[in-house]
């Protein structure tokens, strides 16, 4: 059987057993994930599509582009105003504090590569994962203003760990040749560049479809499927002009969506299906190539990945969030619930595309492949129980109370791959 037949055999069986798998606690990357080791070469050898090959780091970008574009379709920017400390706590303080401890936990831990090289790793790792954090976001017993802060912060750090990606391999590959001054020119040209690229497509896309669908020129079907064209046309354009595809991808959405109710509709509508297949195929091939990426990965790079997902994330969380009101509870949870995934398969993907030769690309993959393996299991299984633990604490609190404080509504995300089940444990 084809390759492309042995995917869509793994879509038959899961889509077939989905809402018995769910009641289990078993998410859609989970299953696919292990269906993808299972089926691969070390295994079963059904199946050999390598993530690393063109193909695989296309689909995996493509995927990720319609992720950041759908979720950004969904926040209203008004309601954000209302929450928009705690999301800038996580990227402005959060995130920066995650990749400095990350690298001093990498230089400490994986003495066989160089101490910039523990840099690339750290910024591989570093954001979060918006399809594995989808169980918790679209939990309405989660309050609006945690979701809202997990969901943005998911959208916005993947784009922005790609100038610290490339800052640590230049100083990998020679340090003579990063300057301070080149450094801060090329982030300016990715966010800049990403964010005004972003802006043109979504506003002139948003535009045109509106006045399309009311002079009826667009059938139903393609008032949908045209939002692919706007998600990989505004990364296609930031990377041409020297932006950062993934940024202006996301703004590309946050302005579409914004513009006319009839994008922000066809946004979740898309994303519902199409976005989510996509991914599913991603993690599909992450398993396939899983225990390669293993292979001759030592005790060192399996304690980094658990305190990657640990101490790494959560520490600086708790920092960020100091003088907030937030409880520690909350705290904790945010902490946790920062899945690694799709952006940091892709971002390991770049590494090896821009420097294949960089000697520390095998620990690099081994370091990401652990990573995302138990983040797929344990995000996956804890994700409702302890979303329902957590609301259970916050059941006493009253209204005035930083977690409790009103947002205003902000459909965030779908469930299509973990779904709060009315008759699955701990749904409502």
């Amino acid at each position: 059987m084809s390759d492309i037949g042995v995917i869509a055999a793994v879509l038959v069986a899961y889509s077939l057993l989905s809402r018995r798998l769910e009641r289990f606690l078993v998410s859609g990357p989970m299953f696919f994930v292990a269906a993808g080791i299972l089926l691969g070469p070390d295994v079963a050898d059904v199946i050999d599509f390598r993530l690393t090959s063109e193909t695989g780091l296309l689909i995996a970008e493509i995927a990720l582009v319609i992720v950041l574009f759908s979720d950004a379709g969904r926040i209203d920017l008004r309601a954000l105003r209302e929450n928009s400390s705690l999301p800038a706590r996580l990227l402005g303080i959060g995130m920066p504090l995650t990749i400095a401890l990350g690298l001093a936990v990498g230089a400490l831990l994986l003495t066989e590569i160089e101490f910039w090289e523990a840099g690339i790793i750290a910024a591989v790792l570093a954001p979060t994962d918006a399809a594995l954090g989808q169980a918790v976001v679209s939990d309405k017993r989660v309050p609006e203003r945690i979701r809202q802060a997990l969901n943005v912060e998911s959208g916005l750090n993947d784009g922005l760990s790609i100038p610290f990606l490339f800052l640590f391999t230049g100083f990998a590959i020679s340090a003579a040749e990063v300057s301070a001054q080149g450094w801060l020119a090329f982030a300016g040209e990715q966010i800049g560049f990403g964010v005004l690229t972003g802006l043109a497509v979504g506003i002139a896309g948003g535009w045109l479809v509106d006045r399309a669908v009311r002079h009826d020129f667009m059938t139903g079907t393609f008032q949908q499927l045209v939002m692919i064209g706007f998600a990989i046309l505004a990364w296609a354009l930031a990377e041409a002009v020297g932006g950062n595809g993934f940024i202006a991808a996301f703004v590309a959405g946050l302005s579409a969506g914004r513009i006319t109710e009839v994008c922000s509709e066809k946004i979740l509508d898309f994303t519902e299906d199409e976005g989510q297949l996509l991914n599913l195929t991603v993690f599909f091939i992450f398993g396939v190539s899983a225990v390669g990426f293993l292979q001759g990965a030592g005790w060192e790079v399996y304690l980094f990945g658990l305190l990657a997902l640990t101490v790494v994330r959560m520490l600086p969380v708790a920092i960020a969030l100091l003088g907030t009101g937030l409880r520690w509870t909350s705290v904790a949870f945010m902490g946790w619930f920062g899945p690694r995934g799709l952006a940091s398969i892709i971002l390991a993907l770049v590494v090896i595309e821009e420097e294949p030769e960089l000697p520390a690309i095998p620990t690099v993959m081994a370091a990401m492949t652990v990573t995302v393996l138990a983040s797929v299991f344990a995000h996956g299984i804890s994700a409702r129980p302890l979303s329902r633990r957590y609301a259970a604490k916050l059941a006493d609190a009253e209204a005035d109370e930083a977690e409790m404080q009103p947002v205003m509504d902000n459909p965030i995300r779908g469930d299509l791959m973990n779904p709060v089940d009315e008759e699955a444990p701990g749904g409502k």
